[in-house]
C-alpha cells in the first residue's frame, strides 16, 4: 500500500466510489433517501470506525518509532509484531473494501433491493473469516494472537498480560461501536435490510431491543473482571478502585436502557435525572483516574513544579501546550464515551 504506483490508483478508486456513491443518493427521492442514508450509516459507519482506530494505532506506532520509544518492551509484543506500515496496510484494505461495499449497497438500492441487501451481508461475511482463516495468510501469527488475546479477554480465568488489559481498554472506548455491529448484524439476521420494518417501535432489532444495552456492558464487564483478577493475583487495592471506575457504567447503560421501556411521563421525571446522575458519576470518576492514577498526574504537587506547573516535570513532547490541551480533552473523550458514543482517542501518551 505504501507503493508509488499503489497509492495513485488507491484515490482513483476512492474518488470513483464516492462519485458513484454520492450519484445513487442524490438519484433517489428525498423521503427514501433519509432512510437510506440512515441504514447505510448504521452497516458501514462502525466498520469504517473499526479502520479509523487502525489509522490512529498506526500513527502511535509511527509516533513511537519517531520518539525511539521501545514499545515492543512495554506492550511485550515479539519480534513477529505488525509495524505502522503492516496496520496501515491493513486499515488501507479494510478502508477500500467497506468503501466499495457501501457504494454498491447505494448503487443498488434503487435498482434491486434484493441483490443491495446482500452487499452489507456479504461484507459482514467476509471480515470475519478474514480474520480466522488457518491459512498462513494475512498476518497469521498475529490474527492467532489476537483472538487468543480475545479468549482471555470474555473468559479472565487466569493471570492477566498487558496484551489483555490494553485490548480490552480499547473495547470500551468502542462499545457503542459494538452495539451497532450487533443491531446491524442481527437485523441481517431477520432479513430487515433494505427494509423499513426495523423503524417500528416493536422491531426486533431497534432500540427496543434488550440485546443493545447487554453488549454496551460487555466491555465494562470483562475490565471489571479483570481488575478483580489482577486484585486476586496481586492483592493490591488499587484495582478494586480500577473495578469500580468500569463498575460506574453499568448503572449508565442500564438507566438508558429503560427510557425504551417507561412511559415518556416517567422517563422525564425519574429516570432522566438518575441517568444524568450516574453519568456525572462515572464521568468524573473517569477523568480522576485518567490524570492522577493513568497519567501519574497530582495537581496540588504540580502546583510547585517550576517549569511545567500542573504537569510532570519531564514530558515527551517539547511543548507543554499539548498535554494541557490533552487533559482539557479528557473530559469531553470520557463525556462522550458516557453519553452514550465511543470515540477511539487515546490522549495518555502525551504526558
Amino acid at each position: 500500500m505504501c507503493c508509488s504506483t499503489e497509492g495513485p490508483l488507491i484515490l482513483l478508486w476512492i474518488c470513483l466510489c464516492c462519485k458513484m456513491a454520492v450519484d445513487s443518493i442524490m438519484g433517489i427521492n428525498s423521503e427514501t433517501r433519509n432512510y437510506l442514508l440512515y441504514e447505510t450509516f448504521l452497516y458501514y459507519n462502525p466498520l469504517f470506525l473499526l479502520a479509523a482506530m487502525l489509522w490512529l494505532w498506526g500513527i502511535n506506532l509511527r509516533v513511537f518509532a519517531a520518539f525511539r520509544i521501545n514499545y515492543v518492551k512495554v506492550f511485550d509484543l515479539d519480534n513477529t509484531h505488525l509495524m505502522w506500515k503492516e496496520i496501515w496496510m491493513i486499515a488501507s484494505w479494510i478502508t477500500l473494501i467497506v468503501l466499495t461495499s457501501m457504494t454498491s449497497y447505494l448503487y443498488l438500492s434503487s435498482k434491486d433491493s434484493h441483490l443491495a441487501a446482500s452487499q452489507p451481508v456479504l461484507l459482514y461475511s467476509i471480515l470475519p473469516l478474514m480474520l480466522v482463516l488457518p491459512f498462513d495468510v494475512f498476518f497469521v501469527t498475529s490474527r492467532i494472537f489476537f483472538l487468543r488475546t480475545l479468549v482471555r479477554i470474555f473468559l479472565p480465568l487466569q493471570p492477566i498480560t498487558f496484551a489483555d488489559f490494553f485490548v480490552a481498554d480499547i473495547l470500551t472506548s468502542m462499545a457503542k461501536v459494538l452495539s451497532d455491529l450487533e443491531r446491524a448484524t442481527c437485523r441481517m439476521f431477520h432479513g430487515q435490510v433494505a427494509t423499513l420494518s426495523w423503524f417500528e417501535p416493536d422491531s426486533t432489532c431497534g432500540s427496543h431491543s434488550i440485546w443493545i444495552p447487554c453488549v454496551l456492558a460487555l466491555p465494562y464487564l470483562c475490565r471489571f473482571l479483570q481488575c478483580l483478577r489482577q486484585y486476586s493475583d496481586t492483592k493490591d487495592r488499587t484495582c478494586i478502585f480500577n473495578a469500580l471506575k468500569y463498575a460506574t457504567s453499568f448503572p449508565v447503560i442500564l438507566v438508558s436502557a429503560l427510557k425504551y421501556h417507561v412511559a415518556v411521563e416517567i422517563w422525564d421525571g425519574v429516570y432522566r435525572p438518575l441517568w444524568l446522575f450516574s453519568g456525572l458519576i462515572n464521568t468524573c470518576f473517569s477523568f480522576y483516574w485518567d490524570i492522577r492514577r493513568d497519567w501519574d498526574l497530582n495537581f496540588f504537587l504540580g502546583l510547585f513544579n517550576s517549569k511545567y506547573p500542573l504537569l510532570r516535570a519531564n514530558l515527551l513532547y517539547s511543548s507543554h501546550l499539548i498535554c494541557a490541551f490533552a487533559i482539557e480533552m479528557t473530559p469531553a473523550v470520557v463525556h462522550e464515551e458516557t453519553f452514550p458514543s465511543k470515540i477511539p482517542l487515546n490522549l495518555n501518551t502525551c504526558c
